[in-house]
């Protein structure tokens, strides 16, 4: 049986394009097409079942962001793949809809000829696919944090703003946390980087795939969200504790031994791997030359299998603790998977209790 698939998109023209590209496909058939929100919610009343919604985010009426937080407040979980120019450009709009549940995005091309091109069908079609094979997960419900959180006591990572500590240390990091995801990843690591300490006793390296544009915007909503200090990776800056980096988008980070002591990062322009950049192998290869004492491996969320070979070949060099997401707290359940089923996974843990495991490897200061 084919899934069913609804288009909310403004220009008539985009949502011709997008049917034709999803109806193209035996697998999908596109139920119903909405030219905003409120249009949307008005035609989903009369349909039985809907399997996945492709999403402009830029309309009148009611945008993108409108639509999602509407379906939030009426708590109906849908599986959302954002299709937007606003995606493109890495606006806060793209995080704030991450943030309310949709899956992950697809960039909607410039001119219209690359919307017919083969990249953007296959990467909206694989999309799609992901979508609706994680349909019956509940990747909308929020996750409940342990009261017994000794880092934060919040209900919601979303509600935190503590005051920022972090004070700048010229002393090296003796350990390190390398922690990879991808698809569900931005509002993953809500549940993980605001429940950090700032005094953590190591820094926090992340890859989490994006393209370029997208990182500044997701360290600076973590960093307003953390008492650790979160911040987009620059080439060549001094690895320190007590601080989250994220990989820049359309770049991968490498770690080098900095003159005089310490560790560096190194932002390369070196070729995807497996369609990505940056690319988590990419970071864990690097540390098999480096001089920490501790590594922490962490993957959350995503699809592939990304960071599994990274890992493997690290561990042949370096005593590592590896810490991998469970299924049932998973957008998608594959880098996790394929790490674990690697055997050489220390820990398994729900989203939830993930943070209080790094603290509990990596220590306070």
């Amino acid at each position: 049986m084919k899934k069913n698939i609804v288009i909310i998109d403004d220009s008539a023209l985009m949502r011709r394009v997008l049917s034709d590209i999803i109806n193209s496909d035996q697998m999908f058939h596109v139920v119903a097409v909405a030219e905003n929100g409120k249009d949307a919610l008005e035609k989903m009343e009369q349909i039985e079942s809907i399997d996945a919604i492709v999403l402009d985010l830029n309309m009148p009426v009611m945008s993108g962001v409108e639509f999602l937080r509407e379906l939030k407040n009426r708590k109906i979980e849908m599986q959302v793949v954002l299709v937007s120019t606003l995606a493109k450009e890495g606006g806060k709009e793209t995080m704030e809809a991450l943030e309310l549940g949709a899956l992950d995005f697809v960039r909607k091309p410039d001119a219209l000829r690359d919307c017919k091109g083969e990249a953007f069908k296959t990467r909206l079609l694989k999309m799609l696919t992901v979508a609706v094979q994680y349909n019956s997960k509940s990747t909308n419900k929020e996750i409940p944090v342990k009261a017994v959180q000794k880092v934060v006591k919040v209900s919601k990572p979303a509600n935190l703003k503590p005051k920022k500590v972090h004070q700048n240390t010229t002393s090296h990091c003796e350990k390190i946390c390398a922690l990879a995801c991808s698809t569900g990843g931005p509002k993953a690591l809500q549940y993980v980087v605001p429940f950090l300490p700032a005094n953590l006793d190591s820094a926090v390296l992340i890859v989490q795939h994006m393209p370029v544009g997208f990182t500044a915007s997701l360290a600076s909503r973590l960093n307003d969200l953390s008492a650790i200090t979160v911040k987009e990776a620059e080439d060549g800056e001094q690895i320190e504790k007590g601080v989250v980096y994220i990989a820049k988008g359309g770049c991968h980070l490498q770690v080098v031994k900095a003159q005089g002591g310490g560790h560096r990062i190194a932002l390369t322009k070196e070729p995807p791997k497996d369609g990505l950049r940056p690319c988590a192998n990419y970071m864990y290869h690097s540390l098999e030359e480096s001089d920490y004492e501790k590594i922490l491996c962490v993957v959350l969320t995503g699809m592939g299998q990304d960071g599994t070979e990274g890992i493997t070949h690290l561990s042949e060099k370096k005593q590592l603790h590896i810490i991998s997401q469970n299924e049932k707290t998973c957008t998608v359940y594959g880098m996790p998977r394929a790490i674990a089923e690697t055997g050489l996974v220390d820990e398994v843990l729900p989203l939830q209790e993930i943070a209080g495991a790094i603290q509990r490897q990596m220590g306070v200061q």
